[in-house]
């Protein structure tokens, strides 16, 4: 095979870069995680130890994915073994690349699915189809739509043809190059969804429950703060930013020398920050004015929030139809920025077009997504690998190879000399790989009792809480 070269596109500029970075990290995480994950987790308390994880891990694993990416040229996969042949180090380090790039396509698979929801949502807004609607109806809505309740078979093809309308799309903008594809899309997006998120921010303060909300989410309530609250704020930083699947160090081989990576990474860390701490009040205010259970997941987005916007007559049609279009916006963003991993590395590969690319990954995820719709339960399987497993893991093996593998010098052209390096060097070296690793450790067991219902040995109770209870035998 000839060898890989580095990347001939590049970011046309600093702004298009940065909103593509954002819109990679502002997800739907941002809106059904974040805020009921403060909220029942010390409120205040949990936003102050969150923003501590974004400044101490997430904000370092991003420089060091922007500076790999950079550094190397070329795709995660490739960009990795290429730096690890420069360090003499052996080449099986690209397994770094690979688990961050599996994280990304198995991320994506059940993403392009909850996608599909939300344009069907959006079609239903469209048509004013929340009206009236009570919490036993919206439910049954919920069910029709995703395939589990009435007319099930019909509901699925339909969300079939859905799912294949949002890949179609996502191959369309991925297919066309970064410049002229996913940095158009950003630039055009993300400003458009900071705009709609103020105006369903401002709607939510003057129409609903904004003393409640700034309760439940920024009273601080230390009593609530335990072992699990760090758990909790650790992997939400990492769901959150989107660093440990591969995605900074694609975007970061696109970056020309003129950028700035620790100034770039503290402005989209911080914007995600930003976003995560401002949903809340686009979604509690209207939520707890209506009566309804702040339950967080997929419940909240499409249970009570059409329930909540469906009373409030005509200007609750123009914020359901706001609401859900913000939501498909951030989804979008997200997902063609996942999907530009498993590209990248194709077109690498001799004979492989980038459209070409993008139609070949666009196909499986559409084959694996026709699987998520007909059986559902594989979903939260499959959100559980991801995001207690893989994701931390991925961090896991950047911040050692970015700390330990890599030398000084290597990434001092990218990251700058001086405080700024030092700090992070002792981060990303004697801090990030120790936290994150007690993390993965103790959270994947925190799920798998709370998730499974497994039996945990009992020196795990002081740190996890109460053991599952197996149910008696009768």
């Amino acid at each position: 095979m000839a060898t890989i070269a580095r990347k001939a596109d590049t970011w046309g500029s600093r702004f298009g870069f940065i909103m593509a970075a954002v819109g990679s990290s502002v997800g739907l995480g941002n809106f059904w995680r974040f805020p009921y994950t403060a909220g029942e987790n010390g409120g205040g308390a949990f936003i102050l130890i969150y923003i501590a994880c974004v400044i101490l891990i997430g904000l370092p694993v991003l420089m060091a994915e922007y500076g790999m990416g950079r550094k190397s040229g070329m795709s995660a996969v490739e960009g990795v073994e290429s730096l690890a042949r420069a360090e003499s180090k052996s080449q099986r380090w690209g397994f770094v690349g690979w688990v961050g790039t599996i994280t990304a396509s198995f991320i994506l698979s059940f993403y392009m699915v909850i996608s599909a929801w939300l344009l069907a949502f959006v079609i239903q807004a469209l048509k004013n189809g929340f009206a009236g609607m009570d919490a036993s109806s919206s439910g049954t809505n919920f069910a029709n739509v995703i395939g589990q309740g009435e007319h099930a078979l019909a509901s699925k093809w339909y969300m079939l043809a859905l799912l294949a309308l949002f890949i179609i799309a996502n191959i369309a903008v991925v297919g066309r190059g970064v410049k002229g594809g996913i940095e158009k899309a950003a630039s055009i997006l993300m400003p458009a969804f900071f705009l709609i998120l103020l105006v369903i921010v401002g709607f939510s303060l003057t129409r609903g429950n904004a003393g409640e909300t700034f309760a439940f989410l920024f009273q601080p309530k230390w009593e609530d703060v335990g072992f699990k609250t760090f758990l909790e704020a650790v992997g939400q930083a990492f769901f959150s930013i989107g660093v440990g699947v591969g995605l900074m160090i694609t975007y970061g081989a696109y970056l020309d020398r003129g950028t700035n990576i620790p100034r770039s990474s503290v402005i989209i860390a911080g914007s995600d920050t930003f976003v995560a701490l401002i949903a809340g009040f686009a979604i509690f205010p209207i939520v707890f004015a209506a009566g309804l259970d702040p339950a967080g997941g997929p419940s909240l987005f499409f249970v009570s929030m059409p329930v909540a916007l469906g009373n409030l007559g005509a200007v609750g049609y123009l914020m359901s139809i706001l609401f859900f279009a913000l939501a498909l916006f951030a989804a979008f963003t997200s997902s063609i920025s996942l999907l530009e991993v498993s590209v990248s590395w194709l077109e690498e590969r001799q004979g492989v077009t980038r459209m070409g690319a993008a139609m070949g990954v666009g196909f499986m995820l559409w084959m694996i997504g026709a699987a998520y719709i007909f059986s559902t339960e594989y979903l939260d399987f499959m959100d559980f690998i991801t995001g207690n497993v893989l994701l931390p893991l991925g961090g896991l093996l950047v911040a050692i190879f970015a700390g330990w593998v890599l030398s000084r010098d290597m990434l001092t052209s990218e990251l700058g000399e001086g405080n700024i390096m030092n700090v992070w060097r002792f981060l990303m070296r004697w801090f990030v790989p120790a936290f994150v690793g007690f993390v993965l450790f103790f959270g994947f067991f925190d799920k798998i009792q709370d998730q499974y219902h497994v039996q945990l040995p009992g020196f795990l109770e002081t740190l996890l809480g109460p053991n599952y209870e197996l149910p008696p035998v009768e």
